[in-house]
């Protein structure tokens, strides 16, 4: 199952990297709209989203829609202490930012800005492949299935919606003990 879990993740990164600069910026724009008309954001104060990378669809479009709504945004910080683990920092247009041990943009460290999980009114999750039933196929590092594993197991605290390219979907997504599936997947032309 690993190598079938790593082939699809090779696979539909391949097909993501390949969309024009065009389309992802046409994707991003949609994917906005179709998030603002959803009750689940109207309705939202603290969302957490993620900075796009590795050919995710982009969330800017996004997070400056929201920040016009005057919403409070946050985005992930790798834990410095507990590893595997997530801390979401309030982000704002002037907020420092540095890269972690992967590369990615996130929010300098100040624990000032930091929200609990639980806080969260929605978790928007990346994601590299999805199927009709919600199940997500993360990067394989499990920071989000641990993150999110006390809604799932309570039904309390921040909901999440994963956020895709509509090529992120298969028919079927292996599905390891830990995987935490999604209520909801937000594609440019569909909520599933």
């Amino acid at each position: 199952m690993q190598q079938s879990r790593q082939h699809i993740r090779s696979h539909i990164r391949q097909q993501r990297q390949q969309l024009t600069p065009d389309f992802q910026q046409q994707a991003a724009h949609t994917l906005a709209q179709q998030c603002l008309a959803m009750p689940a954001f109207l309705n939202s104060q603290h969302i957490a989203l993620y900075l796009s990378n590795d050919g995710e669809l982009d969330t800017t479009p996004l997070i400056h829609a929201l920040w016009q709504q005057d919403k409070h945004l946050y985005l992930p910080v790798l834990h410095p202490f507990s590893a595997g683990h997530l801390l979401f920092l309030h982000y704002t247009q002037d907020s420092v930012m540095v890269n972690n041990r992967f590369g990615i943009a996130e929010p300098k460290l100040d624990q000032r800005d930091i929200l609990p999980a639980a806080q969260l009114d929605l978790i928007c999750t990346p994601l590299v492949a999805f199927d009709r039933h919600c199940q997500r196929l993360g990067m394989g590092g499990g920071y989000y299935d641990r993150t999110l594993r006390p809604w799932f197991e309570t039904g309390q605290g921040a909901k999440p919606v994963g956020l895709a390219h509509d090529c992120q979907r298969i028919e079927h997504v292996p599905v390891e003990p830990w995987d935490i599936p999604l209520p909801t997947i937000i594609t440019p032309t569909t909520i599933w």
